[in-house]
């Protein structure tokens, strides 16, 4: 009897053993699938684009549909990416839909300055053909705004088709600026000097140009920032600086081609244009005189289209079906969520950035409304960090150049979504309208003007806090 009784205990504490082990195991899968599931979301605060936030730190981070697109959409969506990223060849030619370059341009592709839809930057000296910085040009008038160019009109071509001759080329040179932080830490910044060289002899006597340098910046989110209500960027003017907090941002107030009332604008580095689908077709005549219904005239003057005899076709070279689906992959491109959102080193670079009062312009936070080009871009909590307002950066950031009415240091306020990914992304760390900083933290140290109180607070800060603001930016 006692050895039956012992083999009956020993059978229930087998079964219990049992019952244990299976129990742990279940309590692991089930723990695993929570720990899957968790790091498939992303938290509400790292998601910067709402719901068309990705996931992705790549060099194709910058690519991506968003996520509401249905399979249809993502259709439409494929189809833009590839005429973002063709090349067009010169007319006549069996690539119909597909000719049309030039006479003068820039580019031959769209992704050929956006490359994977990032940012480009200046070409160094052994790369005088690399494309990506564009010139903007005019005729200096005491006082502004400066007038175009008889001759080079708006914006310097630098390449051309045969039978045409590039309208100059563009050189850039460099000298130091030394400084040196509050520690007494030295720095040294690099002041970009522009000049053109070989320019069309009959556009040599015209004086003074002024020029006016721009990179191509990364394309992401570009249908979010469209969406944001006018009331809701208007109500961040102070161009008077009311409050006197020395920040006077201003809405840029644009013609909007599609209609008679003026529009604020959004898109390009002083706002002059007030939605994607402008900013697109005047990217394609410009840069790769390409026509489109919009702009129906590739942007020659009357100097050069007499001097070379040029009319241009009365058929688009780009039809409605194909710029439609351009305008839509442009505008449907995802944003990256943020990274290390949790890291103590971001956490404290973020309490810098706001105690720093770089979130008085690069604003955190904004809903887009109702009306938006697709029901999931509508209604979104959005941190793009930026506010689409122009502010006075000082006369180290001054170029000389006018935009509409955007005075030479006038800049708007660019997003920084995805400004941490450019070097994944794109292979460099240049930033700022011309690429003339080398760093995050050179970019923060050519700001003045209103944002001399911010650029100070960051230089004078110890070496700690600077590192942890830079570790911050580097996350978005």
């Amino acid at each position: 009897m006692d050895r039956l009784r012992l083999r009956e205990n020993a059978l229930r504490a087998g079964i219990v053993l049992m019952r244990l082990a299976l129990l742990l195991v279940v309590a692991n899968l089930s723990e695993a699938q929570t720990d899957q599931t968790d790091r498939g979301r992303t938290p509400d605060s790292a998601a910067l684009g709402g719901a068309v936030t990705i996931e992705d730190e790549g060099p194709h981070a910058f690519g991506f549909p968003g996520p509401p697109l249905d399979s249809a959409e993502r259709r439409q969506f494929a189809v833009g990416n590839s005429f973002f990223r063709q090349n067009w060849v010169i007319a006549p030619s069996s690539a119909a839909g597909r000719d049309g370059l030039g006479p003068l341009f820039n580019s031959r592709s769209c992704s050929g300055c956006h490359l994977r839809d990032g940012r480009s930057r200046p070409p160094a000296e052994d790369e005088p053909d690399r494309g990506g910085l564009l010139m903007r040009v005019g005729v200096a008038v005491p006082g502004g705004p400066d007038r175009p160019h008889p001759r080079l009109g708006g914006q310097i071509q630098d390449s051309s088709i045969p039978g045409f001759v590039p309208e100059a080329r563009i050189v850039i040179e460099v000298e130091p600026v030394l400084g040196f932080y509050g520690d007494g830490e030295p720095f040294e910044l690099l002041r970009p000097r522009y000049r053109l060289t070989d320019r069309e002899p009959e556009a040599k006597g015209v004086t003074p140009i002024a020029l006016g340098p721009r990179v191509a910046p990364q394309l992401i989110g570009l249908g979010l920032l469209e969406a944001i209500p006018e009331a809701a960027i208007l109500a961040r003017e102070d161009p008077d600086d009311r409050d006197q907090n020395g920040i006077s941002g201003r809405a840029h107030r644009q013609p909007d081609p599609r209609g008679s009332k003026a529009a604020i604008g959004r898109f390009g580095w002083k706002a002059t244009t007030p939605n994607v689908e402008t900013q697109t077709v005047e990217a394609l005549a410009h840069d790769m005189g390409i026509t489109s219904k919009a702009i129906p005239a590739e942007p020659l003057t009357a100097l050069q289209r007499n001097h070379y005899g040029f009319d241009s076709d009365p058929v688009p070279e780009i039809d409605e079906l194909a710029q439609d689906r351009l305008v839509f992959y442009t505008r449907a491109l995802a944003v990256p969520a943020q990274r290390r959102r949790g890291d103590r080193h971001v956490i404290r670079g973020e309490g810098r950035f706001l105690a720093f009062g770089c979130a008085e312009c690069h604003v955190t936070r904004f809903e887009t409304g109702p009306v938006a080009f697709h029901p999931g871009w509508a209604n979104q909590t959005i941190r793009p960090y930026t506010d689409l307002l122009l502010h006075d950066l000082g006369d180290g950031l001054s170029d000389g150049k006018w935009d509409g009415d955007a005075r030479p240091g006038e800049w708007k306020t660019p997003p920084l979504w995805g400004i941490g990914l450019i070097p994944a992304v794109n292979g460099h760390s240049r930033y700022l309208h011309d690429g003339r900083a080398r760093s995050l933290a050179e970019a923060i140290l050519w700001h003045g003007g209103e944002a001399q109180r911010s650029r100070e607070a960051f230089r004078l800060a110890g070496a700690d806090d600077r590192q942890a603001l830079v570790t911050f930016l580097n996350s978005l």
